[in-house]
Formats: C-alpha cells, structure tokens, sequence
C-alpha cells in the first residue's frame, strides 16, 4: 500500500483547500478518498473541487493501473513506443492509455522519452502523410494505366476529380487523351 499523500496545501488567508492543489495532488495519484482524509472535506466537496478544476476523473481500476509499479513502467514503455514511432500527440497518449495528458506526459518522461514541441510532432505528421500520399498516388497510377477513368478512382477514392488528377501527375502518369463528351464537333460544308 502507497503511504497517504501529503496533505494539500491551503489558501494562506482562508486555511481553504484549493480545487488546482487537490486536481494536482489526484493527478499524481492519489484517490479521492485519500484527498477526503488529508483535507478534512467532505467527498462530495472533494469530488466538486476536482470537477470545477477541470479535473478528468478516473475508474477505480485506472487508478490501481497507475499505481501498480510493473502495470505503471508497462504502461510508460507502451505510451513511448507510441509516441517515438508512431508520432501520437500527448492527448492520444491520454486516450490510450485511460489517463489525463499530465500523467500520460510524467508516464512519457518515467519511460525515457522526451517531450517533443508542437512543431517537431507537426513535422514527423506531415512526413508520415506524405508518404502514404505517394503511396496513394502510386497505386492510382497503376489502376488508371491498367484502364480506369479519372472520375471512376475519385469515385472509389472518395477524392476529388481535381486531387485525383494532382495525385496521378505526382506519380509522373502519362495521361490518356481527353474523351470528348456530348454531341459530335463535326463542321459540315452546306453546298
């Protein structure tokens, strides 16, 4: 068993317990229960304070998920390996792993990875985008040289006919000549 939390800290003047002290002191770990005993408030105040914090709260099973050692280091090697290869965002993280992005960012750091900026994880997207665009792009080729319509593969595609023609000339497509669709351009001499 965890020893108790320390007690959270109170507002200086009032002696009141702070709903920011008990969301930090709940996201660390501790339970509502805990946070009853340390500060002397009611649960339904406790439960409250966290709510009207912007508090997430959690099922009891996430909590002893957090709590266990080998289920916590399990978890913060899982969420790395997410976010190192396969790019997630602190807030996937949070969602896969039943936490709130504060732990899923302590559980990141437990595991020895480290916090990336918004733009290095905008940069490593775009390139994950690119690539399967060209890929994309590479397989239409191969359906429009093999016989199939532009308007057909944005059909199947659920693409626009303009960004189905894009995606073809980045794939360096040979495009077929234009079939003239309507009534015939024929000109006939009256004599």
């Amino acid at each position: 068993m965890n020893p108790p939390p320390p007690p959270p800290p109170a507002d200086a003047e009032s002696g009141a317990v702070t709903a920011p002290a008990l969301r930090k002191q709940y996201e660390s770990g501790a339970t509502v229960a805990e946070l009853v005993a340390t500060s002397g408030l009611s649960y339904g105040t406790v439960l409250n304070r966290l709510r009207d914090a912007g508090t997430e709260m959690r099922t009891s099973w996430q909590t002893r998920r957090l709590r266990d050692g080998q289920a916590r280091r399990n978890l913060a090697t899982r969420l790395r390996r997410l976010y190192e290869q396969h790019g997630a965002t602190l807030t996937e993280l949070a969602a896969a792993g039943s936490v709130t992005r504060r732990a899923a960012r302590s559980l990141l750091i437990e595991a020895g990875g480290r916090p990336r900026t918004t733009q290095q994880t905008l940069r490593i997207r775009s390139a994950a985008d690119a690539a399967a665009r060209k890929k994309l792009a590479v397989s239409l080729r191969v359906r429009y040289e093999a016989g199939a319509s532009v308007p057909d593969l944005a059909k199947e595609c659920n693409y626009s006919v303009a960004t189905v023609y894009r995606l073809l000339h980045q794939a360096g497509t040979r495009m077929r000549p234009q079939h003239r669709h309507g009534p015939a351009r024929h000109t006939k001499k009256r004599s």
